[in-house]
């Protein structure tokens, strides 16, 4: 079982086998993205048990997401969370996901799909709210230049030279919100 088999249990609500999967992978991986599987079915799972009016097992699982959330920094997990939620966003709307955090040296592309015959770079921006600015506006001059530079090596490694462009999908919500704000803004500017 992977972390992403972990993604695809929550999606189809089975939350107790996520949790299970979880806990059983973080137990050998803590790495942000498994600590980011298990506080979020640990998350689920704790719901589940207080509807159910099980205090006592949710309260235990309060625990655990306590002592993960002092190894893991939240804003790691935010921001993991939300390149799940946007790949989930990008499959359920037709896109065929590529790759996901694409490595060119210190620049990576979040992730890179293709639709409708163009392949597709996006960026993801995370927060949680709007209050001080919309999270498209972080997508800088340093970070498009990055950008382009990661962009240009993944067309001549690949060797892909059909159509392109680049996307910045936006996902705005607590950590582990069910249903965050997501915005797709296509064939942003890379200028």
């Amino acid at each position: 079982m992977s972390i992403d088999d972990v993604f695809d249990l929550r999606s189809q609500g089975l939350t107790a086998e996520a949790y299970e999967a979880a806990r059983s992978l973080y137990a050998a991986d803590k790495s942000p993205r498994a600590a980011t599987a298990m506080y979020l079915s640990a998350a689920d799972m704790r719901r589940q048990l207080m509807s159910a009016g099980d205090s006592a097992n949710a309260h235990k699982i309060d625990e655990a997401l306590r002592r993960l959330l002092t190894h893991t920094p939240k804003h790691l997990l935010l921001g993991i969370w939300g390149e799940e939620e946007a790949a989930s966003y990008l499959r359920q709307s037709g896109y065929i996901l590529l790759e996901r955090d694409w490595h060119s040296k210190h620049r990576d592309i979040d992730v890179i799909a293709l639709h409708d015959g163009v392949t597709v770079f996006v960026e993801v921006k995370t927060r949680r709210n709007r209050i001080f600015t919309e999270p498209e506006d972080s997508v800088d001059y340093q970070k498009l230049r990055n950008l382009r530079h990661a962009i240009n090596h993944y067309l001549q490694y690949s060797k892909t030279d059909g159509p392109w462009r680049f996307d910045v999908v936006t996902v705005v919500g607590e950590l582990g919100s069910r249903s965050p704000d997501i915005s797709h803004l296509q064939d942003f500017s890379l200028l």
